[in-house]
């Protein structure tokens, strides 16, 4: 194995331990790591929603077995997502003769994402406190109109994933606590990351007919991240939970900016 691939074992592994410690972090953490190392943005993306789609795949089924999941919800955000990458992806396509023009588009939306991301982070409890609080009041919505703006959720979220691989973990957690506030938190958890599998396999495969896909160093990047995962989720909790998430925001703001500006 040469230096190279190391670093991407390293690199799974550390964004794999940080996911199983805090929950979020995967895209908005591997895709920048995938730039750095040289890699351009359509095929880091690319690899990185298949890396996704597998990972996540093994947490689907636990959540799964511990009823954890809300299909009807699942249901609502792919019926709006699934198609929503797709047409993005179509658009993509047609820029597929100027790579250079994609990959500008691609990187700039990286940074946008990257910075709702930091922010969807660092006011996280903020916002659920706030939807909480708010979740018995008069402007409650009908379950027509909040199956409505579930499947807007997942046309906005289908966008974001398609063109940056971000935006299924945190920004998906908070959009569908803000909708549905009485929903219990392992369950809110198991929906977000049901929905992201197909979304994410959906996206990664079409990036892949194009091209955008380094399949040996998704290996690297899985034979890194599943011991990493599995490590961090036993230590969970060890590090507060207020220096975590700051710490985090404050990376994916710098990272962001870089990108954007």
């Amino acid at each position: 194995m040469d230096f190279g691939n190391a670093g991407f074992v390293v690199a799974g592994l550390v964004v794999g331990f940080i996911v199983g410690m805090t929950g979020v972090g995967g895209g908005s953490l591997m895709t920048p790591i995938l730039l750095w190392f040289g890699i351009n943005p359509a095929t880091a993306v690319g690899t990185d929603l298949l890396y996704a789609a597998i990972t996540k795949s093994g947490g689907v089924l636990v959540h799964k077995k511990n009823d954890n999941i809300d299909w009807k919800i699942t249901g609502w955000m792919t019926l709006g997502s699934v198609p929503a990458a797709a047409l993005t992806l179509l658009f993509l396509s047609t820029l597929h003769t100027a790579p250079d023009a994609m990959n500008s588009i691609i990187k700039q939306a990286l940074g946008v994402v990257l910075l709702l991301t930091a922010l969807a982070i660092f006011f996280k409890k903020r916002l659920l406190a706030f939807a909480q609080k708010h979740a018995g009041d008069h402007y409650r919505l009908s379950d027509r109109t909040l199956n409505l703006l579930t499947v807007v959720t997942g046309v906005i979220l289908g966008v974001m994933v398609a063109l940056t691989s971000i935006g299924a973990g945190a920004l998906g957690t908070v959009a569908l606590f803000l909708l549905y506030p009485f929903l219990d938190t392992r369950r809110l958890v198991g929906t977000e990351i049901a929905h992201a599998v197909p979304l994410t396999l959906v996206a990664g495969l079409g990036h892949a007919s194009m091209g955008n896909m380094d399949w040996s160093m998704l290996g690297f990047l899985l034979m890194g991240s599943l011991p990493g995962i599995y490590i961090g989720s036993h230590l969970t909790g060890r590090i507060p939970d207020n220096i975590l998430r700051p710490c985090l925001a404050l990376m994916l703001v710098v990272i962001g900016y870089k990108l954007a500006f």
